[in-house]
């Protein structure tokens, strides 16, 4: 992937933003969303594996890796953005393995996690060794962000886990840290430990805006499934006005 305008283009994103201007990832499940997403101006795109899980009919975590990166390939290539894709935590692939079909698919960027398929959390010693090989095997276009949950999994001291793991996958070759479902107020707490290294912040339904998240902290912002979950509680109360008789526009 060296020299692709794409990558460099989700690089340069990340970078010299201001405090309350974080960059906001929208996440397309299919191509006709993803249309959607680049046509009202967003810069780069960012697949979410639980909303793309959901299209294709599986529960989250469970979708082929062929599927997934079939979704990923029609998405990439239907836009003309940068498109980086969460692709769970790798799908037991070797790293240049993984990569290949990444390059295939068409994306420029990846979230990977660093939780296993028995859904506990990895030893963080050997998914940095898993991630420096990634950064081996991809070069330094790919954009790696590596997604650290241990607030999903109950880890005690959650904010001084999440910045020892982050800062371990950075200099395993990270280029941002997702500290996952990380709560608002800890949002001050990592950025101060992690310097300038990019910080990724779910955004959720009634949190703050996008603006507070980045002066709190944040680089850029993603939905995981949200927007999926708000296109479908609208498609439900239109197929419930279809049912009672109304119309699409009624």
């Amino acid at each position: 992937m060296s020299g692709d305008p794409k990558a460099a283009a989700l690089h340069a994103l990340h970078q010299g933003r201001a405090a309350d201007d974080p960059l906001v990832l929208p996440g397309p499940w299919d191509v006709a969303g993803a249309r959607v997403f680049e046509a009202a101006g967003f810069p780069a795109l960012a697949t979410p594996s639980a909303g793309v899980a959901a299209s294709l009919g599986y529960e989250d975590g469970a979708t082929p890796a062929a599927e997934m990166f079939a979704a990923v390939t029609r998405i990439a290539r239907a836009v003309s953005v940068p498109v980086t894709a969460d692709l769970e935590g790798g799908y037991g692939l070797p790293a240049a393995e993984l990569v290949e079909r990444v390059r295939e698919a068409g994306a420029v960027g990846v979230n990977l996690e660093d939780t296993g398929p028995d859904r506990a959390l990895r030893d963080p010693e050997a998914h940095a060794e898993w991630l420096a090989e990634v950064r081996a095997a991809a070069g330094p276009d790919l954009f790696v962000n590596a997604r650290v949950d241990v607030y999903i999994r109950g880890v005690p001291e959650p904010a001084e886990a999440a910045v020892a793991r982050s800062l371990l996958y950075a200099a395993a070759g990270a280029d941002c840290v997702y500290p996952i479902a990380a709560p608002p107020a800890d949002l001050p707490v990592l950025r101060a430990a992690l310097g300038d290294l990019p910080l990724n912040v779910l955004a959720v339904p009634g949190g703050p805006s996008f603006a507070e998240l980045g002066r709190l902290g944040a680089t850029r912002i993603t939905f995981g499934d949200g927007l999926l979950l708000r296109s479908l509680d609208d498609l439900a109360s239109l197929a419930a006005r279809l049912r009672d008789g109304g119309t699409p526009g009624a």
